[in-house]
């Protein structure tokens, strides 16, 4: 007794026959007006409506954008790190320090006690200097760029 698998024919919606998995004969040659044999297998159209059409070419073209605006932004970044940043700092104007605020660039600060007496003493906050330095560019005169201005600090 002789143990041999059977192979089943292959069924799909796309085929007009099944097919079977068999080897195709050498000697089948089609000639001009000869039909295939019987056993070839013929295909058929898929049918598709315009909204299938349209519900592929969006996803293709999302799949796409998905794909490639992340790249587009990674070499954006990766261009401007690269670029010398030369733009000079807003808030100082490229100085480096800012004016007091608590004196007014003076260095001093006027009191009225009462009466006409006056006293005048060294500004705490800028120690009598008159400018403080920029807390946007840490003094360098140049705007840093966004991620730059920002102290990242693990809090762990």
């Amino acid at each position: 007794m002789s143990i041999t698998p059977s192979l089943s024919p292959l069924h799909s919606p796309f085929l007009c026959i099944p097919l079977k998995l068999s080897t195709p004969s050498l000697s089948f040659k089609c000639g001009r007006n000869q039909r295939p044999p019987p056993s070839y297998p013929c295909i058929r159209a898929v049918e598709f409506d315009q909204n299938t059409v349209v519900a592929v070419s969006v996803g293709l073209v999302s799949v796409a954008v998905g794909i490639g605006i992340p790249i587009f932004y990674e070499n954006q970044i990766d261009n401007a790190a690269n670029r010398e940043n030369t733009q000079p700092c807003f808030p100082c104007n490229g100085t480096g320090a800012q004016r007091c605020r608590f004196c007014m660039g003076n260095g001093t600060i006027s009191v009225e006690l009462g009466g006409d007496e006056k006293e005048v003493s060294k500004c705490v906050n800028c120690e009598g200097v008159g400018s403080l330095t920029c807390t946007t560019c840490q003094g360098s005169g140049i705007q840093p760029r966004y991620l730059d201005r920002r102290e990242f600090k693990d809090d762990d």
